[in-house]
């Protein structure tokens, strides 16, 4: 008799797109091919005099109140970064190492369940392969949804990626992010032949079939002297801070987070089942937004991450295609999944 498979206790995956931080630097759209001499875009701090404008409680709606609330100024100092007066163009530049080996644990405490776990991933991989999902990757990176807050209004949009090898692009592609689209991440028309060779590359990296670093250098036209968005600092102590909003940097150059950069690159789940009103989220076990707040992926449904892959490990009831994709993605997006106990 044998016994019974259940979910190992310790239950652990690598990420396997690895994005590096990206920095932001600051020129003239005329001049990008020759980026390299590009000046950082450094933080500074300003301090400003705001209104009250938050929504009032219903004791403090009073005439009388709210005049006296608004004589005692809402004094803030914030860290900005913004392009000189003399460059129109942002610069943002990193790097994403693809890895191989998903679905392989780093860690697992039940020899069984990691034999059982593999075998079913490699039946994925041996019937879809990575293609799909390296699609929808690649859709990300072409259409420079990890700039965020700096792709909204620009004028142009050119996104820069090269395959590097032995310190050297071994290939490059080009892409205008304004012609792809955000919601159905297929390829602009113009662009369906490189976007195809990118994904192949990346499909090659998630299977293990070859080293892949990819260099990508995004170009946003915005305007001489307009504000950029790096990310935002997370203060959890308080009292450290007299600054109302502290901007990320890396050695004195302003950067976008790598977990940002990383959220953005994953934003491939179209399979849940409000993604036709909605759009494409992160990859997330509960398919959290936390913009929203709401999980999309409930587990009364059954449509949560571990509902679908204890049914395929455990009970050998195999996810429709949509939602197999969905449990690879979760896969390469890493994390700790072991039962609780």
């Amino acid at each position: 008799m044998t016994n019974e498979l259940k979910t190992a206790s310790v239950l652990a995956f690598e990420r396997k797109l690895d994005p590096s931080d990206a920095l932001l630097f600051a020129g003239n759209w005329a001049a990008r091919t020759e980026s390299q001499d590009w000046a950082p875009i450094t933080l500074r701090e300003k301090s400003v005099r705001g209104t009250i404008s938050n929504r009032l409680k219903a004791g403090a709606q009073d005439p009388a109140k709210l005049d006296a609330s608004i004589q005692n100024p809402n004094l803030q100092t914030v860290d900005v970064a913004a392009l000189p007066a003399d460059a129109d163009t942002l610069k943002v530049q990193f790097t994403v190492r693809v890895l191989g080996g998903a679905g392989n644990p780093s860690a697992c405490n039940d020899a069984d369940y990691r034999h059982k776990l593999l075998a079913t991933v490699g039946d994925y991989v041996q019937q879809h392969g990575f293609v799909e999902l390296a699609r929808r990757y690649a859709a990300n990176l072409a259409n420079g949804r990890f700039l965020w807050r700096n792709r909204i209004g620009a004028e142009q949009v050119e996104v820069q990626i090269a395959h590097i090898q032995d310190g050297e692009a071994a290939s490059r592609w080009t892409f205008n992010a304004l012609a792809h689209s955000m919601l159905d991440l297929a390829a602009s028309a113009d662009d369906t032949q490189s976007l195809s060779e990118l994904a192949t590359l990346i499909a090659s990296g998630l299977a293990g079939e070859s080293h892949v670093l990819l260099q990508i250098m995004a170009f946003v036209r915005v305007g001489a002297g307009q504000e950029v968005f790096p990310s935002q600092e997370l203060i959890l102590d308080k009292g450290s801070s007299k600054k109302s909003k502290t901007l990320y940097d890396v050695q004195s150059v302003a950067a976008i987070h790598s977990q940002k950069v990383g959220n953005a690159l994953r934003t491939i789940d179209t399979w849940y089942p409000d993604a036709i009103e909605n759009g494409p989220i992160a990859v997330e076990p509960y398919g959290s937004v936390t913009t929203q707040g709401k999980a999309y992926r409930q587990p009364k449904a059954k449509m949560d991450f571990y509902n679908l892959l204890d049914g395929w490990i455990i009970k050998d009831k195999v996810p429709d295609v949509d939602q197999q994709h969905f449990v690879i993605a979760t896969l390469i997006r890493g994390g700790v999944f072991g039962e609780a106990s």
